[in-house]
């Protein structure tokens, strides 16, 4: 795939996965965030969002830190099986780099979650509830965090989740957020005011489709 400083083993990854071409969305968000800065992105479907997340994530962290356990980007999906499909993604497009993830949702078991969590992990994939029992109960070692993704964010504010959404946001402190989702909701507003920095991009790919 066509993305400029992306890593090889990840672009490697993708092309065997018969990702050749970036989708606009994927060529013109990468180098944003990539930057560090919080970003928000709307766009269909077919733009390939969760292929940007993984190549966002991937790309941020690009392999494991010796000694190092605590959850280095973590991600915050509106169900169980998001949970497991981005495992599944991840895993497909994570090969070789030797990236721990691990996904926790409202079905797994929390104790053993706690477990897993004290063995350590690069990625961290979970839903609002199950992250937020994780949080108050076991505590979380956010020093090491360097990027905190909501994937559906429309989905879950639509889903009354905005406090849990909040709590989890306080929690984490400062680190690069980034916020992908397929419609505008009117939470979206102030919930990017309250919990993102002055200079958020915003990317709304259905505006340029209209342009064009």
């Amino acid at each position: 795939m066509k993305l400029k400083k992306i890593n090889e083993i990840l672009q490697g990854n993708l092309v065997a996965n018969g990702l050749v071409e970036p989708t606009t969305l994927q060529k013109k968000t990468f180098g944003q965030i990539k930057s560090g800065i919080d970003v928000v992105i709307a766009g269909p479907k077919e733009e390939g969002k969760t292929t940007a997340m993984v190549i966002a994530a991937l790309q941020k962290l690009q392999r494991p830190i010796e000694g190092e356990i605590a959850t280095r980007v973590l991600i915050v999906v509106k169900d169980k099986f998001e949970v497991e499909r981005l495992m599944e993604v991840f895993e497909l497009y994570g090969k070789g780099m030797d990236l721990e993830v691990y996904g926790v949702h409202d079905f797994t078991d929390l104790d053993e979650d706690k477990n897993q969590m004290s063995l350590g992990n690069d990625i961290l994939i979970g839903t609002c509830n199950r992250l937020n029992e994780m949080f108050s109960s076991a505590g979380f070692d956010v020093n090491q965090l360097q990027m905190y993704i909501i994937d559906d964010v429309d989905v879950q504010l639509r889903n009354r989740l905005e406090p849990r959404l909040f709590r989890l946001s306080d929690s984490i402190g400062k680190t690069q957020r980034v916020y992908f989702m397929k419609d505008y909701v009117e939470q979206i507003d102030m919930f990017v005011d309250k919990t993102m920095t002055e200079d958020v991009e915003w990317f709304d790919f259905y505006e340029e489709d209209e342009e064009e």
